[in-house]
């Protein structure tokens, strides 16, 4: 399920304030590639690699795209709220580590996948 739009538009908004352009037009281009191919393979579902094509696109979509946005974005927001050297700081900080690495891991699993079941879309239409 995706979160409550009214703090799910703006996190994306200030994540894209505060991230490098080029890093942006990848991160956001891959989303909007996404979209695309979930709509083209459903249209085109009787075609070879359509499976692979939306369960590829889908799997970015949520494995990567959102939970960059759901989680780690709300992680570093938080964390760049307090004063490094505060005990608060501290105590967040190693919360921050051990939540970040495993939504990280999770990314970087999904992102991997996904652009496996793409390749494999792609050779699968080219057969």
């Amino acid at each position: 399920m995706l979160p409550n739009s009214n703090l799910f538009v703006p996190r994306i908004w200030d994540f894209c304030k505060r991230s490098n352009p080029l890093f942006m037009a990848v991160f956001l281009g891959t989303a909007a590639a996404c979209i695309f191919l979930v709509i083209s393979s459903l249209l085109r579902w009787h075609q070879p690699g359509a499976a692979y094509l939306l369960l590829g696109s889908l799997l970015y979509l949520v494995g990567t795209f959102g939970v960059t946005i759901v989680f780690n974005v709300p992680l570093n927001e938080a964390l760049a709220r307090v004063e490094p050297d505060s005990t608060i700081g501290a105590s967040l900080w190693s919360s921050y580590l051990a939540n970040w690495t495993i939504w990280n891991h999770v990314r970087a699993a999904a992102a991997l996948a996904a652009a496996a079941l793409l390749t494999i879309a792609l050779c699968d239409r080219e057969a």
